[in-house]
């Protein structure tokens, strides 16, 4: 039969791990709050990104269209 001190030393062991898993799981929850956020803040900036691309395509092709209508022999100089 244990002793009580056995016991009581098993009791304590047993608090510290049940302490300690409550500690990770609290930390292991914060964590999961935190890569939900992170995961949803880089799907908005992929998003984000997306968008800039497509403008500045149409930016880019806009520039291309009137550089084939620009005739630089028909703009005056800065001068007259």
């Amino acid at each position: 039969m244990p002793d009580r001190d056995s016991l009581a030393a098993l009791t304590a062991r047993l608090e510290t791990l049940e302490n300690r898993t409550a500690h990770q799981e609290h930390w292991l929850d914060q964590l999961d709050e935190a890569v939900a956020s992170q995961e949803q803040r880089l799907q908005e900036l992929m998003r984000l990104n997306a968008l800039m691309q497509k403008r500045l395509r149409e930016q880019q092709q806009a520039l291309n269209d009137q550089a084939e209508g620009f005739d630089p022999g028909q703009e005056l100089p800065p001068h007259y």
